[in-house]
């Protein structure tokens, strides 16, 4: 399994758990709220079917009590443990218990005069292993409850014998567990579309981005049809560059605009003429004018294709000094971007280690020296401090290879810091 996939796989198992374990206690309330709410319904049904059958639903006349009692007497032990029946000023008429409801009149809190128009429930747990159901039902003549008079109260109690709370325990159990499962069985479902998805993304991503390292090796390759010594130099100071990125903890975007600014720094050299371009000799006061407008022909190569734009940095301030004695913009310091600080110290190095036409390659202590005493003039000294601790393995690494060889190398960076992960 890639790590891609693992992360794949432990999100969704992070975020399926989190679903469970959220749903299923609300599954569980709902399912306990719906029983309830079925034991008082078929309660007050009940109730309702003997008042009326006791005729202890219109309480004003003189044999009310009588069949208010009758009625109590009869609810109690049914559905309900303890019956209490008021007349419309809320004066008790009856009320009835059974032994249960004895044993749980002394627990309930006491309520004033009933004076309430909507019948309505409490689910009450006075003790650990006591769970009463009481009711309140409004007594009227007509089933308009919302305009009828009000004729008498009814309140009832239901202790809700071991059985039923077994029941009702497992069906909300039942309920929380099913919700559970399927927001696991959701999320396994979903792994493999995600995966897939994901898959088919990156790698229609990874195509777009090969076609954008082609374009950039092409542009690359252009340089070096004109330029001979540009080819492999390109390669080695890209190489370079992302080591002293990578030293410097840059990532991500950064360390991708290093990359690909560092080997089209020379990009503009394509729109110099060869007569300048290919001089065997030193360039005069005019020539070296026209060589360095390479730079801002760069600047317009790279400005005209959108993914390059992050190379800007290199290809506009490569020739940038820390102390602003460079060109085109004499930019000093921090000013410079750091991408461009990096290569400039890459860039010297390879320049100074590297077989020229015109010169041999210089020995690394050579090279080591003359970077140190340009630093802070030339060079970042914090690149500087990033790059000595590596600067012999990178020597050693670079030394006799060919530009197929340096290929490899920059190739090896890109894969790390253009597709790491796919």
């Amino acid at each position: 399994m890639t790590s891609f996939k693992r992360r794949t796989a432990l999100r969704i198992a992070i975020v399926s758990l989190l679903l469970a374990a959220l749903a299923s206690p609300l599954a569980w309330f709902i399912a306990r709220e719906s029983a309830e709410e079925s034991v008082v319904s078929l309660a007050n049904e009940e109730s309702g079917r003997l008042l009326h059958r006791f005729d202890a639903i219109n309480l004003s006349g003189s044999d009310a009590e009588q069949h208010a009692k009758e009625a109590a007497y009869a609810i109690a032990g049914g559905l309900f443990d303890i019956a209490e029946i008021y007349d419309a000023k809320g004066r008790k008429l009856a009320e009835s218990m059974t032994p249960e409801g004895e044993a749980v009149e002394p627990l309930l809190t006491a309520h004033g005069v009933p004076n309430y128009r909507e019948a309505f429930y409490e689910s009450q747990h006075p003790r650990e292993d006591t769970w009463l159901l009481r009711v309140f039902v409004p007594l009227r003549n007509s089933t308009n409850a919302a305009g009828s008079p009000i004729t008498g109260y009814f309140e009832g109690v239901r202790v809700v014998p071991q059985w039923q709370r077994d029941q009702i325990f497992q069906s909300s159990l039942a309920a929380a567990l099913m919700v559970c499962l399927a927001s696991l069985v959701c999320g396994a479902v979903l792994y493999p579309v995600v995966v897939n998805l994901s898959a088919e993304n990156i790698r229609k991503a990874r195509e777009v981005l090969d076609s954008h390292i082609a374009m950039m090796e092409a542009l690359g390759r252009a340089i070096a049809k004109r330029d001979s010594d540009t080819g492999a130099h390109n390669y080695r100071v890209a190489w370079l560059a992302a080591r002293i990125g990578e030293a410097m903890g840059l990532k991500g975007d950064s360390m991708q605009e290093l990359i690909v600014g560092s080997f089209l720094h020379d990009v503009g050299k394509i729109g110099i003429p060869d007569a300048i371009l290919l001089k065997p000799g030193k360039l005069d006061d005019a020539e070296m004018t026209t060589m360095r407008t390479h730079v801002s022909q760069g600047e317009s190569i790279v400005d005209g294709i959108g993914w390059l734009d992050g190379a800007n940095a290199v290809v506009a301030a490569h020739h940038e000094k820390w102390n602003g004695s460079g060109y085109p913009r004499q930019l000093k310091g921090d000013d410079i971007p750091l991408a461009a600080r990096i290569f400039a110290v890459a860039d010297v190095f390879d320049a100074l280690c590297s077989k020229r036409p015109y010169k041999e390659p210089m020995g690394f202590d050579a090279a080591m020296a003359i970077l140190r005493k340009d630093t802070q003039s030339h060079f970042d000294p914090k690149v500087m401090a990033a790059f000595e601790p590596i600067a012999r393995s990178l020597f050693d690494r670079l030394a006799n290879t060919s530009e197929d060889e340096a290929r490899t190398l920059m190739e090896e960076r890109v894969r790390e810091h253009f597709f790491a992960g796919t």
